[in-house]
This record gives structure tokens, C-alpha cells and sequence, in this order.
């Protein structure tokens, strides 16, 4: 055998055992993806629900899944905005309470969504769960009396912007804002050497941002570690409503940007020109 048959028989088996080590990779990733997608913290890790936040169940197809409301401070005259927030992929709703008590002191709601299989709700998550838990969520708000059906705003981190535009493909959305969140998780799946097709809950963002026809509010950490800050400059440029700011932060320790929410809100006619809905305090 000469030199060159050698290299040729080395490189053929070379090709074969990657093949081999690619295709089980795969199949790895394939069958284990859920659960690093959604590495759900234990209940224990979270904290005590607020007194002044209430509890409400959503009824889905995998069964009932938690929510905490925060109603807007004073006595409301009118009903108010609502900001359906969804949060990151190894969170729980019991982490944000805290975090989103400023927001009724200008007279908006918020509502915190606890995904399928995490906390204390029932199902497991998935795009599909995940989605029919946001929906459920969007349609039991508008019938409450003091929610204005008309200013319900999709606010997104994460994992929760997949959430977020799936809703807003589904439904009507006064705004639309994502946090620190991707173009599609095939998109993500590719940095790991995943092809797109072997990804199981896709989340197109990219695709809802190009279409969605109202106020988009995209935000990011400019030194993101887990997210790169081009899916954010991605999503923005995808839609000529929106607009685009840079958070001097990584992916988990963003100070929330509730003045430059504040303002969105506010220059999109979802708050008062004070920057709040008109109530009174008791």
C-alpha cells in the first residue's frame, strides 16, 4: 500500500468515526434538550407570595397552572394596563414579586406567569404548554373588570420572550417587550453545534418581531454571556416600530429598566401623560 492509499484509508475512517461521535451528539442533544431548556428550580428556592399579591390558577389543556397578580395601588376609576410578564427558563414567578412592586404605584396591573411544571403548576413545559398557559393567561385578564382589554402589554426575559411572541402571534397585544431574549432557539441550538431541525420547541421570536404590527421594546444586556446581544440588534432590526436599547449587564444581573418601560408605555399612550393611569390613593 502507498503513502497515498494510507492517507486516503486514515482520513475515510477519520470520517467515519466523527460521523458516528456527530450523529450520537445529536442524539444526545435531541433526546435531553427539554431538560436543559427547562431546568426547573425547586419550589423550595422560591419565596412567600406577598399578602398584597394574589393568586390565580389558569386553566389549560395540561392542566392548571399558577399566576400572581399584582393589582395597581389606590382606588382605580378606571381600568387599568396590564403587563403580562414571563420570565427566564431557570426562574420562578416567586422571584419577581419583589422586583415588579413598583409598577402598581403607577397604576398598572402586572401579572406573573409561572410556566407548565414549574412551581406549583400542573403539566409539563413545552413551546405548545407554555403557549396555551400564556393564552389562557391573556383571556382570563380581559375579563376581569379592572383590567382595560385594550392595554394588555407582552414584557418577555429570556426564555419568557419566546412566551411573549407566541401571544402576541395569538393574540392582540397593546406593546410588546422583549428582554435578553433570542431570534429562535434553532438559532441558539446552532451555537452548540445543533442543527435547527432537531430542535423540539423552535420559539421563532424573529419571525413574530418581523410581523407584529405594534410598539416592540427590545432591550440587552450589552455583555450577555448566555444570549449574544445580536439576537437583540436581530429582533429590533426585524421590525420598524421598534426601538432598541443596550443595558450595561449581562444576562442575569440586569437592574430592570423600569424607567426606559416607563417611558415606552407612556410615549405609546399605555399610561397617562404623568406617566401613570388616573387613580386616586386610599
Amino acid at each position: 500500500m502507498n503513502v497515498l492509499q494510507r492517507v486516503r484509508r486514515v482520513l475515510a475512517s477519520t470520517l467515519v468515526i466523527a460521523t458516528i461521535v456527530l450523529a450520537a451528539y445529536w442524539t444526545f442533544m435531541f433526546f435531553v434538550q427539554r431538560s436543559l431548556m427547562y431546568p426547573r428550580p425547586p419550589v423550595a428556592a422560591g419565596l412567600s407570595r406577598p399578602t398584597d399579591v394574589q393568586q390565580v390558577w389558569i386553566a389549560t389543556p395540561g392542566g392548571r397552572v399558577e399566576a400572581w397578580y399584582l393589582p395597581p395601588v389606590g382606588a382605580i376609576r378606571a381600568a387599568a394596563p396590564l403587563l403580562l410578564f414571563t420570565h427566564g427558563n431557570g426562574e420562578l414567578i416567586d422571584f419577581w414579586a419583589d422586583a415588579f412592586a413598583e409598577l402598581p404605584q403607577w397604576g398598572v396591573g402586572v401579572l406573573l406567569l409561572e410556566y407548565p411544571g414549574y412551581g406549583r403548576s400542573e403539566g409539563v413545559p413545552s413551546a405548545a404548554s407554555i403557549t396555551a398557559a400564556i393564552v389562557g393567561a391573556y383571556d382570563w385578564a380581559r375579563t376581569q373588570p379592572g383590567i382595560d382589554p385594550r392595554r394588555v402589554v407582552a414584557y418577555g426575559r429570556s426564555l419568557g420572550g419566546g412566551a411573549a411572541c407566541a401571544l402576541a402571534a395569538r393574540r392582540e397585544v397593546a406593546a410588546l417587550i422583549l428582554e435578553s431574549s433570542f431570534t429562535s432557539v434553532a438559532d441558539l441550538a446552532r451555537g452548540f453545534a445543533v442543527p435547527g431541525f432537531l430542535v423540539r420547541d423552535r420559539f421563532d421570536n424573529l419571525a413574530v418581531a418581523r410581523a407584529y404590527g405594534g410598539p416592540l421594546l427590545v432591550l440587552h444586556g450589552s455583555q450577555d454571556e448566555v444570549i449574544p446581544v445580536s439576537h437583540g440588534r436581530s429582533l429590533a432590526a426585524a421590525n420598524p416600530h421598534s426601538e432598541f436599547h443596550l443595558l450595561p449587564c449581562g444576562h442575569n444581573d440586569c437592574a430592570r429598566p423600569w424607567p426606559l418601560i416607563r417611558e415606552f408605555l407612556s410615549r405609546h399612550g399605555l399610561l397617562d401623560a404623568a406617566g401613570g393611569t388616573s387613580f386616586s390613593r386610599t
